[in-house]
């Protein structure tokens, strides 16, 4: 009798341990466009397709810190950062792409500057180099004839960034929504003077470490399909999706409705127009600005930047 105790004992702990959820960490921000990634873990999806998923809220000065030290194996971030990291050595693979920035992000002046190069010898709050915000800056910058060397750059991360601004400090600021919208509503601080309506240059793609995608390929696609999962219940339930979202950076379903007009979410369809292409010219002329302003030292290969076998 006790053989088969042991047995049948034996027999579910084997199952539990088919059945047990690949474990995964991701690293991401508050940001608006990566909520559906808060949208597929609360809502089951991540669940659905066999993960464990714990989101971890890391400024994107530090995520590839906690990327390089194994305390998360993937991130979120905007297709510039993946640069840096590779540049870096911190070695990291883009597997889709979550969503582009239409006026999402942007840059506050006051109401005295009538266009961005009379920024020059001015104090603007951006976060430190390395991030999508300095990269913002600097990209804005170069298209109005100026460099970062120009202005006094205080390093500020995109919510403060605008609390700062709204309370009169600085001349300018980056920041982003849901942020940018605080900017928005207090227009006796100054002006919206350009977003990526003017220069459409953030796009947000998620990856993970070329360890995690080797060792666990099944869950790459189960990431992928969970958020084209979300994008789909946005479509299909946007109150209900809102109102979760939303409560993830303390905003109401309504409030959060109206931050996300300013960014597109991209399907897989989406996915597959932007690999074929789009991805590799962007991060040419990223390179060479990220090259220019002295945020790497050296272009690193930017064939290996992306693996699109999970968007199939």
């Amino acid at each position: 009798m006790k053989r088969f105790v042991t047995l049948a004992a034996g027999l579910a702990l084997a199952s539990s341990a088919l059945a047990q959820e690949t474990k995964v960490a991701i690293g991401l921000s508050g940001w608006t466009g990566f909520a559906p990634l808060t949208l597929a873990k609360e809502a089951g999806l991540f669940k659905k397709h066999g993960l464990d998923v714990t989101l971890r809220k890391i400024p994107q000065k530090d995520r590839h810190l906690a990327i390089a030290s194994g305390d998360i194996q993937c991130a979120a971030t905007t297709v510039e950062t993946w640069i840096v990291w590779n540049a870096n050595g911190v070695a990291t693979t883009q597997i889709f792409q979550m969503d582009k920035s239409y006026g999402a992000d942007g840059m506050a002046v006051r109401s005295n500057v009538q266009k961005i190069a009379d920024l020059k010898g001015k104090t603007v709050a951006a976060s430190a180099p390395g991030t999508a915000p300095y990269f913002t800056l600097a990209w804005f910058l170069k298209k109005n004839g100026l460099s970062v060397k120009d202005v006094t750059v205080v390093n500020l991360e995109p919510g403060p960034a605008a609390q700062a601004f709204v309370a009169g400090q600085n001349d300018a600021a980056m920041t982003y929504e849901p942020y940018l919208s605080t900017v928005r509503s207090n227009p006796q601080a100054g002006k919206i003077i350009a977003t990526t309506l003017d220069y459409p240059m953030i796009m947000d793609t998620f990856g993970c470490t070329p360890k995690f995608l080797a060792e666990n390929p099944k869950a790459a696609k189960a990431l992928a399909d969970a958020y084209f999962d979300a994008i789909d219940m946005i479509q299909k339930e946007p109150k209900r999706s809102f109102e979760i979202m939303g409560a993830d950076v303390k905003q109401s379903g309504e409030q959060f409705e109206a931050s996300q007009k300013y960014l597109r979410w991209q399907d897989r369809a989406a996915n597959k127009a932007f690999f074929a292409g789009p991805h590799a010219q962007f991060s040419k002329e990223a390179a060479d600005l990220l090259l220019e302003v002295g945020i790497i030292r050296q272009i690193p290969d930017l064939s290996k930047l992306a693996d699109t076998r999970f968007i199939q």
